[in-house]
């Protein structure tokens, strides 16, 4: 386990709370045998007070302040800051104006999604009540055709949940009406760990931590989203370790089931995204995503142009803004990783962001201070967008520079998770 400067202390802490309720658990079952009724009122109590050592921890980290950290994702205060002129406004306005049809989250190319989460961003710039009734509609329908029964596979459950989410959110469902969010909070916990195959995975979560791919990536977009919804810290903690360690930090997180191995930098040593400085027959694989970039094919260069590494960015990236929100600087982790990729599309694939990952380089460009090609205006992805708005050129970073120096987190509260232990349904 991995920890940044001042918060070695309490990340000490949360892992001895955590080791010390297994040890006690081992200790227990082998004195009282299996089956005993005493062995697992006991365990369960250690097991309870290891949590809440590790909680204890978990609750010091620093976080940002109250005006940075309001909303999930962004605040309408910070919208504020927002233009309403330009090509993107007038595009992110249209698209809130149009009707957005009923929410499928059985089809992941629905675009009702986005366009629910435009109708939030404009309602939450210009306070439109219109608006916010069509997404109250929305995530009125979301409730009523899943809160139990999903029938499509996680990918697209992944896919597609992240931006209601934040569209709830945005338009304050639970102030706006304590009711419905109520019911939608209890069909996120229902999708969460509904069935949802395909893949070889058996829902959300299992596909987050299972696929280290764009199927699990969006899945882990989803699931932070919820996470960050229902305001739980130790899930959204999990999240976090699970990104960081598909970003090439093994010791976090190595519970993957990969692919062809063709351009992986070490065989031996499995990751989400190639390490800094790898190189392969002479040639850069730093930053190469090697679970979708083996959709081209076997190694070869010049590399092809393969859309499914951006694909899974897609979905990293909204966990990475997700958890920066939370305090989480994943932008900044394994050599700041997702740079990398970008760096290696460009640099070395020559392959620039096209059509629904036009989106991305405007959140690579804010983060990063980087100049990375961004049309404007630009078209949302199939879960998150209208960054090339909420973004753009004059945006204010939501950290200064000595803010981020000062933040020290901890990947996670849990111990890594070796290949052989593969997470399921929690």
């Amino acid at each position: 386990m991995r920890v940044l400067s001042d918060q070695a202390g309490w990340n000490h802490t949360a892992f001895r709370g955590y080791r010390l309720a297994r040890r006690m658990r081992s200790a227990i079952r082998t004195c009282l045998g299996e089956g005993s009724m005493a062995r697992d009122y006991i365990t369960g109590t250690w097991a309870l007070i290891g949590a809440v050592i590790a909680t204890a921890a978990l609750s010091d980290i620093p976080k940002l302040t109250a005006q940075q950290s309001q909303g999930i994702w962004i605040s309408p205060s910070e919208l504020a800051q927002r233009p309403m002129s330009g090509a993107a406004w007038t595009k992110l306005n249209n698209e809130a104006s149009q009707s957005c049809g009923q929410p499928d989250l059985e089809d992941g190319y629905d675009p009702a999604n986005v366009c629910i989460l435009a109708k939030a961003l404009v309602f939450a710039r210009t306070g439109a009540e219109s608006l916010r009734g069509d997404v109250h509609t929305a995530l009125s329908s979301v409730v009523s055709l899943y809160s139990h029964s999903y029938t499509a596979t996680a990918l697209y459950l992944g896919r597609e949940l992240g931006a209601y989410v934040l569209a709830a959110d945005l338009i304050d469902l639970r102030g706006h009406d304590p009711v419905l969010d109520a019911e939608f909070r209890d069909t996120l916990r229902f999708l969460r760990t509904a069935p949802a195959g395909g893949g070889g995975v058996k829902n959300l979560v299992e596909c987050h931590e299972k696929r280290p791919n764009n199927w699990g990536t969006h899945c882990g977009a989803s699931r932070a989203a919820v996470a960050a919804y229902l305001g739980e810290s130790a899930e959204l903690a999990r999240v976090a370790q699970v990104l960081k360690g598909w970003l090439g930090d093994r010791s976090s997180y190595a519970g993957f089931s990969y692919g062809e191995l063709w351009w992986q930098a070490d065989p031996s040593a499995l990751v989400g995204i190639n390490p800094s400085g790898a190189i392969r027959d002479g040639h850069s694989i730093d930053g190469v995503l090697p679970d979708d970039q083996r959709r081209s094919g076997a190694f070869v260069w010049p590399p092809p142009k393969e859309n499914y590494v951006y694909e899974a960015l897609q979905g990293a990236l909204l966990q990475a803004i997700l958890l920066r929100r939370a305090g989480y600087d994943a932008f900044d982790w394994q050599d700041q990783a997702l740079l990398r990729a970008f760096n290696w599309l460009h640099n070395q694939a020559d392959f620039p962001a096209e059509g629904d990952d036009t989106w991305q380089p405007h959140v690579m460009n804010f983060f990063y201070g980087t100049s990375f090609p961004a049309p404007v205006p630009a078209r949302p992805g199939k879960g998150f967008g209208w960054t090339d708005w909420v973004y753009g050129t004059g945006t204010a970073s939501p950290l200064s520079p000595t803010a981020v120096s000062n933040i020290r987190l901890i990947s996670a509260i849990m111990p890594p998770v070796s290949a052989v232990q593969r997470a399921g349904p929690r």
